[in-house]
C-alpha cells in the first residue's frame, strides 16, 4: 500500500491481506481489473550465484511461483496508468489478492468483499518456469484445470490373520480400488482430459493384524466440470461393487466406505470472445503469441472471477537456459529471468489501454 500510496494511487485492504487500487481517468468509461496474487510458499529458498542480493529474509518461505514477479508487473502498470491518466477513458482497478496458493482461494473473498463491483473484464497473467523466455501462451476456452480432492475411508472387520475368515481386511479392499481407478475413470474420461493421484494412505498398526478402517487420500482435475461428476460415479460403482464382493453373511454391516469429493478450484475458461480479440491485439506487439496453447493441468482461483465476468489469464514464459534460469514453478531453486517483467507490463497495460478504448470489441 506504500508504494501506491507514493504513486498517488487510492487503495484499500481487502480480503484481510489484500489490496485494491482505482486508478480513474479524466473521462467516464468502463471499468477493467487487472490482478495480481501475492503470497508465498512454506518453502526454503536455495542460496546461488544470482539471487544472494534478493534471497528470502525469512526462512522457510519463499517466492517459489512468481507472485513477487506479478506484483512487480502490476505495479509498474498501474505506475505507467498513473503517469498517463489524462489519456483514460474509464477506470483500472488493480487486485493484489491473497491466498492463491490455499484452497479455497482468496478470489473467493475478494469477489464476496465487493472487489468486483462495476468491474465490466478482467485479466491477469502467470509466469511459467517451463515455458520459454518471451513466450506468452494463451487460449480460449479451457486454460487451467479444476482441481478436486477426494478422502475415501474404508471400514472393516479388525483381526488376526491367523484367522483371516473372521476378517475384512480395508487394506485389501484399498489395494484393489487404487489399482482399478485409474483405468476404470479412462474408460469414461479421455487420458487427455485428466489427471488422477493418490497422496496418503493411513491404516493400521501392527503387522500381523488387520486393521477396522483405511483412509485414502487423492486428487483429481480435469478440463471440463462434467468430468468431476463421471469420475465421482465411476469411484462409487467401483465402491459399492467392492462392497459387495467383500461382505460376508457372518459379519453384517461390513464393510463400509464414506467418500468425500471436494470440489476446489474451477476450471479456468477463458472468455472465447474477449480472448480472441485480445489475441489478435497481442500478435501486433509479441513475437511469439500462441493463441490455441494446450491447457495445462495446474489450477488457479483466477478461475472464480471469470466465472462472474468476461476476461482472459495468460502464460508468460521466463525459462532461459543461457541464464541458467531453469526451475519449474515450486522448486526451492525457482527463479525468474527480470526481463519478461517489461514483457508482462506492456503486456497488461496494452490490453486495458485497448480495451478502455475499444469495449465493444472486447465484449459480447
Amino acid at each position: 500500500m506504500s508504494i501506491l500510496g507514493e504513486l498517488g494511487i487510492s487503495c484499500r485492504k481487502i480480503a484481510d491481506t489484500g489490496v485494491i487500487a482505482e486508478v480513474r481517468g479524466l473521462s467516464p468509461g468502463p471499468c477493467i481489473a487487472i490482478r495480481s496474487d501475492i503470497d508465498a510458499l512454506a518453502a526454503h529458498e536455495v542460496l546461488s550465484p544470482r539471487n544472494e542480493d534478493y534471497i528470502s529474509r525469512n526462512p522457510g518461505v519463499m517466492h517459489a511461483c512468481g507472485h513477487d514477479g506479478h506484483m512487480a508487473i502490476v505495479l509498474g502498470v498501474a505506475r505507467l496508468m498513473i503517469e498517463r491518466q489524462k489519456e483514460i477513458c474509464g477506470t483500472v482497478k488493480f487486485i493484489f489478492q491473497p491466498a492463491e496458493e490455499v484452497p479455497p482461494g482468496g478470489a473467493i473473498r475478494v469477489i464476496e468483499e465487493g472487489g468486483l463491483e462495476d468491474v465490466d473484464c478482467i485479466i491477469g497473467l502467470h509466469i511459467f518456469g517451463d515455458v520459454d523466455i518471451g513466450r506468452i501462451n494463451v487460449r480460449a476456452g479451457p486454460l487451467m484445470a479444476s482441481s478436486n480432492r477426494f478422502t475415501l475411508k474404508i471400514f472393516g472387520k479388525g483381526g488376526h490373520h491367523a484367522t483371516p475368515d473372521m476378517c475384512i481386511d480395508p487394506i485389501q479392499i484399498a489395494a484393489e480400488f487404487i489399482s482399478s481407478l485409474k483405468p476404470a475413470v479412462s474408460q469414461k474420461v479421455d487420458t487427455s482430459d485428466h489427471v488422477l493421484g493418490f497422496g496418503m494412505v493411513d491404516s493400521g498398526k501392527q503387522f500381523n493384524r488387520s486393521p477396522d478402517e483405511l483412509e485414502l487420500v487423492g486428487s483429481f482435475r480435469t478440463f471440463d466440470e462434467n468430468d468431476i461428476d463421471t469420475i465421482e460415479q465411476v469411484m462409487i460403482n467401483l465402491l459399492d461393487s467392492f462392497m459387495n464382493s467383500y461382505s460376508k453373511e457372518d459379519i453384517a454391516g461390513f464393510p463400509f466406505y464414506e467418500l468425500d469429493v471436494y470440489r476446489g478450484y474451477p476450471v479456468l475458461y477463458n472468455d472465447p470472445f474477449f480472448t480472441e480479440k485480445a489475441c489478435r491485439l497481442l500478435k501486433t506487439k509479441f513475437e511469439y503469441v500462441n493463441a490455441h496453447a494446450d491447457p495445462i493441468f495446474g489450477a488457479e482461483d483466477f478461475a472464480y472471477y471469470l466465472q462472474e465476468i468476461p476476461g482472459m489469464y495468460t502464460i508468460i514464459g521466463t525459462r532461459n537456459v543461457a541464464k541458467g534460469i531453469v526451475e519449474v514453478n515450486h522448486s526451492s531453486s525457482f527463479d525468474i529471468d527480470e526481463d519478461i517483467l517489461l514483457t508482462g507490463v506492456d503486456l497488461l497495460y496494452s490490453l486495458a489501454m485497448d480495451f478502455l478504448k475499444n469495449p465493444g470489441e472486447y465484449l459480447e
